[in-house]
């Protein structure tokens, strides 16, 4: 978000257009890294660095798709879709 905010300046997709490249580039590497940090005390460095970065790459999916069924859905913002969220 805050690197996206920063530095973001390339459109990242059309169905959400508030989203730069630069932003999802940023959330990749922040997740690594401290997936990575928290893996030396956890885990294992290597499998923790890959799994934090998969796991930013189906978040990075999973939004991207989520603004493609609001859009074709007309809806504006789905926070007004679950009772008690957003």
């Amino acid at each position: 978000y805050f690197i996206g905010k920063l530095m973001g300046k390339t459109p990242f997709s059309p169905t959400s257009p508030n989203k730069t490249l630069e932003g999802v580039i940023g959330g990749l590497i922040c997740a690594s890294i401290i997936g990575a940090i928290l893996g030396v005390f956890v885990y294992n460095f290597w499998l923790s660095l890959l799994c934090s970065f998969f796991v930013a790459i189906f978040a990075v999916i999973g939004d991207l798709l989520e603004s493609y069924f609001k859009r074709e859905a007309g809806v504006k913002d789905s926070g007004d879709l679950i009772p008690g969220h957003g």
